[in-house]
């Protein structure tokens, strides 16, 4: 059993509103609100898959999209999203409570703004900036006339233009986790995942593989013994307690 992790993206329309006057030292209360801001679409796609899934609203109703997208949260151990954690599931659940629906079961996030502003001092950690340095390509050009269009026209080319253009947000996200992923820390142990046997451990956390070697050993301000390992086949370091190390040792016998 494989961790399926689910990488996803959301578009959203602006909020339409009343306003006396244009400026940038403007405040908007939310009584001059006039419609509620939405999603238009979610595209998603599971790793290792070609296919990129879309889902998007009913002339501008989003309640039977976001239903929908629960079902396929239910089946991901993780989400993988840019700025997902502050941006898309926020923006998600909220629009799930305001439709009365259910609480999204728990799910483990992997944010790869979060990866890329943690261990590098980068010009940028925006996505499309991260795509061009890192795999040679960016997202897709959009302006504000196809969200004009959407949210005040329903202008039916301009919602497939934008659903194209998140499905590209999902398959650059892919890639660039691709390259980020070494220096994030697993939360899912492919191992145990896979086996469901806790004595497994000691097997690399990343892809499961038994070959890994001890590369070198830590003790926590707590007095926690910490063994980092190292597997040789994907590479990429984890660590592992005394009682997964002496399993480890014992796989030898």
């Amino acid at each position: 059993m494989t961790i399926k992790r689910l990488f996803w993206d959301i578009e959203t329309s602006p909020n339409v509103v009343l306003s006396w006057r244009c400026g940038y030292k403007l405040t908007i209360q939310p009584h001059q609100i006039v419609k509620e801001r939405a999603i238009i679409c979610i595209c998603y796609k599971w790793e290792g898959t070609k296919k990129v899934h879309s889902l998007q609203w009913d002339n501008g109703d989003d309640a039977d999209m976001l239903g929908e997208f629960c079902r396929v949260l239910d089946e991901a151990d993780e989400l993988v999203a840019h700025n997902g954690d502050k941006f898309d599931l926020r923006w998600f659940n909220g629009r799930c409570l305001i439709h009365g629906l259910p609480p999204v079961q728990p799910v483990k996030t992997v944010d790869t703004l979060k990866i890329a502003r943690k261990h590098f001092y980068l010009n940028s950690n925006r996505l499309d900036y991260l795509g061009k340095l890192l795999c040679g390509n960016g997202k897709t050009h959009t302006d504000f006339d196809m969200w004009y269009k959407i949210a005040l026209e329903n202008d039916e080319a301009s919602l497939k233009k934008m659903v194209r253009y998140c499905k590209n947000d999902v398959t650059l996200l892919e890639k660039v986790w691709e390259k980020l992923r070494d220096y994030g820390t697993p939360i899912t142990h492919a191992a145990v995942k896979e086996s469901g046997d806790n004595r497994d451990r000691w097997k690399c956390a990343h892809c499961a593989s038994s070959n890994v070697k001890k590369s070198k050993t830590r003790v926590t301000a707590a007095g926690t013994v910490q063994h980092q390992m190292q597997c040789t086949d994907c590479g990429r370091y984890y660590s592992i307690p005394n009682k997964a190390f002496d399993w480890y040792l014992r796989s030898g016998d």
